[in-house]
């Protein structure tokens, strides 16, 4: 059953994790995990501190190369009853930091109270929240 706008952001505002998905200047796809917290209609997540083979991160060029991006959040279970995803869909910049956004990583996920990520922080503008949920 295709989902509203709100109940899709909803589940998605729930999700521990979700999937970016940028596109290089190349054309080159590009996913990986992220955490993240919703502020309004702006999907955030920063650059922490976890170990990364370099700090230049193929993500941030992506975006500044393309900043139209998509995050899906989903719920996989063999009771297939249960099965959920949303996508949304919107435009990237690259801060080098942002209070609130840290702010609200931290209350979302207790590693960042100890160690707040120092940047850089990306803001996603979501224009579109689509999803899908087996009820």
């Amino acid at each position: 059953m295709r989902l509203s706008a709100a109940d899709a952001r909803a589940r998605f505002a729930g999700a521990r994790v979700a999937r970016l998905a940028t596109v290089s200047a190349e054309g080159v796809p590009h996913l990986v995990p992220v955490t993240f917290a919703v502020l309004g209609e702006r999907v955030v997540f920063a650059v922490d501190d976890k170990p990364k083979s370099t700090t230049r991160l193929r993500r941030l060029d992506n975006i500044a190369a393309r900043p139209r991006v998509c995050l899906l959040a989903d719920v996989y279970d063999d009771d297939w009853t249960r099965l959920w995803w949303v996508r949304a869909d919107g435009t990237a910049t690259v801060r080098a930091t942002d209070a609130d956004a840290v702010d609200a990583l931290a209350a979302r996920y207790p590693a960042y109270v100890e160690r707040r990520p120092a940047g850089p922080v990306v803001s996603i503008e979501v224009d579109t929240w689509t999803g899908w949920s087996w009820t």
